[in-house]
């Protein structure tokens, strides 16, 4: 509750005690002479109430319970109205906001809570478990959501859901690019999802490698996730494409010692850091090498895309358009902004290409 009004914190307590009283709740207070009230309330059945009564005019109640069935969260609903209803009586026109906040479920089989790259707490529609295992490299969990499918997600990080087909062109040049006999490199991909729309388009081969691709995620995406990947993780080799286990730092190394090129590279392995101190983090040293490298395989007129991160994190992506001035080569770029179902945020993607000198 937050209020037009300084807080009689006294008053409100007085107000609100019956309410927990009637339930068997024990209290104890705690008050300080500036910073109001703190004032806890316990069940028998460990179930507890959090009451802090701000001075200034914010109440806060903050309830946590076990309850399996519904009768226990109808208990929850009916005494948190009863709260409302007091405080609503007390003050009468004087109350700025009343904000009831969902349910945060804890401690249950399925975990439906993930952050967004900016830092704000996500609730998944997850109902299943669908695969969840250690690799030597991470922990690779698939869940599946009502609306957007199984959802791969790699240590914590969501990384690509079954309905984020819009990634996947995104990163492929939103459909305005001629895929048809031209030699592709992907770095990362390992959900199979870029592969999967690339060999559609009649290249001439595509060759896919990581930094460290993970077996176990190829296995989990090529059973769980088929319609990101279709069959193409079923093989390492097919008519038009190869998969590299290899790490992708030696393998583009020696294609740039061979005069190997490509007319595309499309790097997938990981997101901008949102590090703001570039000098002092290994992970941009990382990034400007996948990007040296990158451009030392990639055609003169080819082009190199990748996904940068949320809209969000301005300061981290204007960081990384600054590292882009201090490859070996001078390059431009151009940026799209794509929303990502899954990620429920607007996600930046960039095209780079060498910069065409006068001759």
């Amino acid at each position: 509750f937050s209020l037009n009004l300084a807080a009689d914190c006294n008053a409100v307590l007085k107000a609100l005690q019956p309410i927990f009283q009637e339930q068997g709740m024990t209290e104890t207070v705690h008050n300080w002479e500036d910073h109001g009230y703190l004032v806890t309330y316990i069940k028998k059945n460990g179930s507890f109430a959090n009451l802090r009564i701000h001075p200034h005019g914010l109440v806060l109640v903050d309830l946590q319970s076990y309850n399996d069935d519904m009768k226990g969260r109808e208990e929850v609903d009916q005494l948190l109205n009863k709260v409302e209803e007091r405080v609503k009586e007390l003050f009468h026109g004087n109350i700025k906001r009343v904000k009831r906040l969902p349910a945060i479920l804890r401690g249950g089989v399925i975990d439906r809570y993930w952050p967004t790259a900016d830092g704000r707490l996500v609730e998944y529609d997850i109902d299943e478990v669908v695969y969840d295992e250690d690799s030597p490299f991470q922990n690779i969990k698939i869940l599946h959501s009502k609306q957007f499918g199984n959802i791969l997600i790699l240590s914590g990080d969501v990384n690509l859901a079954e309905s984020d087909l819009a990634y996947t062109q995104a990163i492929m040049g939103s459909g305005k690019e001629d895929y048809t006999g031209k030699e592709v490199l992907i770095l990362g991909g390992g959900d199979g999802g870029i592969l999967y729309e690339i060999v559609k388009l009649k290249p001439k081969m595509v060759t896919m490698v990581a930094l460290n691709i993970d077996q176990m995620v190829i296995d989990g995406c090529k059973k769980h996730m088929r319609k990101t990947c279709g069959d193409v993780l079923d093989n390492l080799k097919g008519e038009c494409y190869q998969v590299l286990i290899e790490d992708c730092i030696p393998v583009l190394k020696r294609y740039a010692k061979e005069g190997r090129m490509f007319d595309y590279v499309i790097n997938d392995l990981t997101a901008v850091p949102i590090s703001t101190s570039p000098e002092e983090d290994s992970t941009w040293e990382f990034l400007r090498l996948i990007l040296d490298l990158s451009m030392k395989v990639l055609k003169q007129d080819g082009k190199y895309f990748t996904q940068g991160n949320c809209i969000n994190l301005t300061d981290a992506l204007t960081l990384y358009e600054e590292q882009l001035s201090r490859l070996y080569c001078p390059v431009e770029f151009s940026k799209e902004t794509v929303c990502v179902p899954s990620y429920m945020e607007l996600w930046v993607f960039y095209t780079i290409w060498k910069k065409q000198t006068d001759i």
